[in-house]
């Protein structure tokens, strides 16, 4: 049987590395002038699409993830907001739920959704990504753009920690220059902060905290729990921290 965990969204804002400094920016960003169709591909619980929306009352929002809980807590929230009749959110492969057409996108984390199916190993398909969205935006839209990147030159530790692969990622200035080229005008290029990922990995992590304090310490599962925490807790800490960034791109479509 497995194991029951709390929900990530208990014990964090959003699935990424992202500060409410940095997301206001970005919600700002992406709710200038908006008046039409705004995407989230790969949108968790919808929180950054939960707020654009409610930042552009004349806007609506189509967030599309493959995790079914994590829909249904954002259709939970949107209900609470009064946003429901503005938010379409399912549960489906991002190919059989994008519009013709979008107003503005966000796309934090979700890159392998463009992945070709063939190439689940591949180093992370960025230009592929980045060429797609900008097929669906109209000129002028705007999109949200992040992924991971490496900060440094990755360290064996990191490498074996994500069990990952060298070229599996690149650097920030390498993913400007993507972006360019694939049609778009970079208004911000940034980097989540040593505190944003420190933040999010405590979050991630606080599951096994919250399990371990309500049961008790000769529970059949507690050793496997307690060995959960320190791995992950080690992967970070000892492993890709400061190595592994995510990288947060502020498009025009030109």
């Amino acid at each position: 049987m497995a194991i029951a965990l709390s929900a990530p969204w208990d014990d964090l804002t959003f699935m990424s590395p992202l500060s409410e400094a940095r997301a206001e920016r970005l919600v700002a960003f992406l709710g200038d002038g908006l008046h039409g169709v705004v995407v989230d591909v790969g949108c968790g619980w919808s929180e950054l699409l939960l707020r654009v929306v409610t930042a552009a009352p004349e806007s609506t929002g189509i967030g599309i993830d493959l995790d079914g809980d994590a829909i249904k807590e954002g259709r939970r929230r949107g209900d609470d907001r009064g946003l429901s009749s503005r938010l379409t959110l399912v549960d489906v492969d991002a190919a059989e739920a994008l519009p013709d057409r979008a107003d503005a996108i966000i796309c934090v984390g979700a890159t392998h959704a463009w992945a070709p199916p063939d190439q689940p190993d591949e180093p992370l398909h960025y230009e592929r990504a980045l060429q797609r969205m900008r097929a669906l935006l109209t000129r002028g839209g705007r999109l949200v753009y992040g992924d991971g990147i490496w900060s440094r030159p990755p360290t064996p530790a990191a490498i074996a920690a994500l069990g990952g692969r060298e070229d599996e990622m690149i650097t920030l200035a390498e993913l400007v220059d993507v972006a360019t080229r694939t049609g778009f005008a970079v208004v911000g290029a940034h980097e989540a902060s040593t505190d944003e990922w420190d933040d999010f990995e405590s979050g991630y992590n606080a599951c096994y905290a919250r399990w371990l304090a309500a049961h008790p310490a000769d529970h059949e599962d507690a050793a496997e729990v307690r060995d959960r925490a320190r791995a992950q807790q080690a992967a970070y800490l000892s492993g890709y921290r400061n190595v592994l960034g995510l990288g947060y791109l502020q498009l025009i479509a030109v």
